[in-house]
């Protein structure tokens, strides 16, 4: 009789969990599946680097379920911005596929201030720029072999980190690799490499540059706020051994400053 009555208490139980399965969860998740939500839809082919504009898109009213969270919601959010990559007819925008910006070709160049200036400096060899490994962004030391007919191998002091701005192949096109893409088509091996530099830093770099002697090591890739403190580490140095005069009145400055409060 225990037996039989326990079978009965686990059958009453089964019920149970089935009709709040059947009455309960199931409503809810239909209801959630089922819920709809407004989103930006392409209407028509836009281009990598294409301004976004109003016809380009439409709204459209697609089930809320297991969308992306960056799904771009109302047109406004879209139009005017720029896609960072091509899109289809019927594609739904995402926050990662466009930028406030335009990403034109060689925008780099369009960002100097007239403090720093860009100068490129030719790979004679293939490990001479890091084996088609370098990246924007990286910092560098320039090895310099026979300084100035020295006899002796150095990093001179004025390009202990400097930050590299394009790798360019000798067609004129930026190349970070050798290495196959995605598409499997082999990218151009790099000829150039194109440095971020002051004046000074330039001067030198055009000596090497003309001597047909200079190597490449990478000295970091990372964070950018840590690529700007060895840079400023740079401008510290290059201060000290080209402006000295600027130095001192920077020093005298920040004596005054500190002796007035």
């Amino acid at each position: 009789m225990k037996f039989m009555k326990n079978r009965t208490v686990v059958g009453i139980l089964c019920i149970t969990l089935s009709l709040v399965i059947c009455f309960g969860i199931t409503p809810l998740f239909n209801q959630s599946i089922s819920q709809k939500i407004e989103i930006v839809r392409v209407a028509k082919e836009i281009k990598d680097g294409d301004e976004i504009t109003k016809d380009m898109v439409q709204i459209v009213e697609v089930g809320a379920y297991n969308l992306p969270s960056n799904i771009i919601k109302t047109k406004e959010t879209a139009i005017g911005t720029y896609a960072t990559a091509d899109l289809s007819v019927g594609d739904y925008i995402l926050n990662t596929k466009v930028a406030e910006t335009a990403s034109y070709e060689n925008a780099y160049l369009y960002n100097l201030d007239g403090t720093k200036q860009a100068i490129s400096l030719t790979l004679k060899t293939f490990a001479g720029g890091l084996s088609g490994k370098l990246q924007s962004g990286d910092i560098v030391s320039v090895i310099a072999p026979n300084f100035r007919e020295q006899g002796m191998t150095v990093i001179p002091p004025e390009l202990k980190y400097v930050e590299v701005i394009s790798v360019t192949a000798s067609s004129g096109y930026d190349a970070n690799t050798g290495e196959q893409n995605k598409n499997g088509v082999k990218r151009e091996l790099p000829s150039t490499v194109s440095l971020l530099v002051t004046p000074e830093q330039g001067n030198i770099l055009a000596e090497l540059e003309a001597e047909g002697k200079s190597h490449l090591s990478l000295v970091f890739r990372g964070d950018n706020e840590q690529a700007q403190k060895l840079i400023s580490i740079q401008e510290e140095v290059i201060n000290k051994i080209h402006r000295p005069q600027l130095v001192d009145e920077i020093t005298t400055k920040t004596e005054d400053h500190i002796a007035s409060n």
